[in-house]
């Protein structure tokens, strides 16, 4: 990963800087051995249920245990725990390549997976689907939302149909708006989408994709989807899922729209008032395809320092260690998705955390380290834990996640992913500031970064959560590298095989912000400190139902 280079000057920098702030706890050497291990060829990309996973569950609990933590998973038989929670998954894979075609305006056009259509493996249980001539209608950005006096179906009848649905929110575009202007909501994400579409009935959805809304390329969507899916155990899957769920690239929808006599760009205006009503398209779908479909279980691994005053009461670090294991080959033939920075990195934050923890005066309540599973194919480990705790959701403090951390350098700023009202957050300016350095809200709120990350489970079920994210405001080169910086990685590495460990990285940035990371979770491990959500926080009403496990 060349773009992130520092060059001699900068490392000199950086080392000096290092000697000066640095607890001798976390090493930035170790860091980056963790992540070239957990990101090598050996791994396979870490995907769920494979060889990978064994590897690195078994890799997580013994670098959590040379760190001096003990193991904190599911009880074993001896009553003792161990170091893996058991997290049961449906995983659906496609079968060779599936038959689609589209008939558009009277000419029948061939569909070919991963080229103008990624077609996601069936999560409703089903292992077959043979649609033929379905119908497509346009129902804009799919949103019903009460609360804003908002519907994009006005009565449709979706049985047997599948609707084509705009990415984002309806306001996105011209930033102002009912839907927090370019600020993405949960109607803007692709799971509401498909959501939304199963609750209404219909047979399948085709999310129109565009960079700017969807906020990354179509490689991205092309490997998240066109690979082995999971999801969680659910008792009534097609309640969350339609049988058919798949992305199609911007120029596919331009030409169904003009088949129809619609110009895409005068259509999607109209889709931006809520005056709009679904429009039924001159196109019918026809899909051919066999999934196999079985229930698996994946693990979370799970480490602690346990309390010396309020044992019962954690404070929890996560990191997830899933990526996309192997699947299409890139334009070198690289068929491994390493996952260096998404998120070998975090995990390798995890560690060193633990380690400066263990090497500390031990903290009065207990801090669990927490490594998760399918954080890639839905946050699924940590939906999993958030229902079903290893240690209750009503004593524990908050979540700091990590995914991602940074291999720039040294910054002047940090950040979270998302926006969140929450004292957790004003904890962790307060530490920064002490460190001088200046919070900035999340530079891309139009990205949905609140929903995509590991926290959000949590947050879900009332727990203070946030996902740290370094600043863009960088010693060397300020905003105007950190910006090129992650734009190249979106562009050139997210969710891609070239996200691989590079030597040449500046992991100083990355030390400094695990200290920050630490001390803010050493100062509320050893406070009698309850960070709660802000009055009007849309998670706050959840939280206070466990009000009086606190004190």
């Amino acid at each position: 990963m060349k773009a992130w280079l520092g060059g001699a000057a900068i490392a000199a920098v950086a080392a000096s800087w290092a000697a000066a702030q640095t607890p001798p706890a976390i090493d930035a050497a170790s860091i980056s051995q963790d992540i070239k291990t957990l990101s090598s060829d050996d791994f396979e990309g870490r995907g769920p249920a494979t060889r990978g996973e064994t590897k690195t569950i078994s890799f997580v609990a013994q670098r959590m245990h040379e760190a001096g933590l003990v193991p904190a998973g599911d009880p074993l038989p001896d009553g003792k725990h161990g170091w893996l929670q058991n997290v049961p998954l449906l995983r659906s894979e496609i079968l060779g390549q599936p038959e689609m075609a589209m008939m558009i305006g009277g000419e029948r056009r061939i569909l070919t997976q991963g080229a103008e259509i990624a077609v996601r493996a069936p999560m409703d249980g089903t292992t077959h689907i043979a649609l033929a001539g379905a119908p497509l209608v346009f129902v804009g950005y799919g949103v019903t939302a009460p609360e804003k006096k908002w519907d994009d179906f006005k009565g449709l009848d979706l049985h047997g149909k599948i609707i084509v649905v705009l990415i984002n929110d309806p306001d996105y575009e011209t930033g102002q708006g009912d839907f927090g202007g370019k600020a993405m909501t949960y109607y803007g994400r692709w799971t509401y989408k498909y959501e939304e579409a199963a609750r209404r009935g219909a047979a399948g959805v085709l999310v129109v994709h565009e960079s700017g809304p969807a906020s990354y390329g179509w490689n991205t969507v092309k490997n998240s989807n066109t690979n082995a899916q999971f999801d969680i155990v659910r008792d009534r899957p097609a309640e969350a899922h339609t049988p058919f769920e798949s992305w199609i690239q911007r120029d596919l929808a331009v030409d169904l729209f003009k088949a129809s006599g619609l110009d895409f760009d005068a259509v999607k205006k109209q889709a931006q008032t809520r005056a709009f009503t679904p429009i039924p398209l001159k196109a019918t779908l026809s899909v051919l395809l066999d999934a196999d479909v079985r229930k698996i279980v994946s693990h979370n691994v799970l480490g602690m320092v346990p309390g010396t005053k309020h044992p019962d009461e954690t404070l929890i670090y996560s990191a997830h260690w899933d990526h996309l294991g192997i699947g299409a080959p890139d334009a070198k033939g690289d068929k491994i998705y390493n996952g260096a920075v998404d998120n070998a990195s975090g995990t390798a934050a995890l560690i060193a955390i633990a380690h400066a923890f263990a090497t500390a005066p031990k903290p009065q309540r207990s801090v669990v380290f927490l490594s998760l599973t399918a954080e890639e194919k839905g946050l699924l480990g940590s939906e999993y834990y958030a229902t079903h705790p290893v240690y209750p959701l009503g004593k524990t403090v908050g979540v700091i996640n990590m995914d991602g951390i940074n291999v720039a350098g040294p910054a002047r700023n940090f950040t979270i992913s998302g926006s969140a009202k929450l004292g957790l957050l004003d904890d962790l300016i307060a530490e920064g500031t002490r460190a001088g350095r200046t919070f900035t809200p999340e530079p891309h709120p139009e990205a949905g970064s609140f929903y995509r990350s590991d926290h959000f489970s949590f947050a879900k079920q009332g727990v203070p959560a946030i996902s740290f994210k370094s600043g863009n405001d960088l010693v060397e080169g300020g905003t105007a590298r950190g910006e090129a910086l992650a734009a190249d990685y979106t562009k050139t590495r997210y969710h891609q095989p070239a996200d691989e460990w590079s030597a040449d990285w500046n992991l100083a940035g990355a030390v400094q912000d695990l200290t920050l990371l630490f001390d803010l979770g050493e100062r509320l491990a050893n406070a009698r400190e309850w960070p709660e959500w802000a009055a009007g926080a849309e998670f706050k009403a959840k939280r206070d139902e466990t009000k009086g496990e606190r004190k």
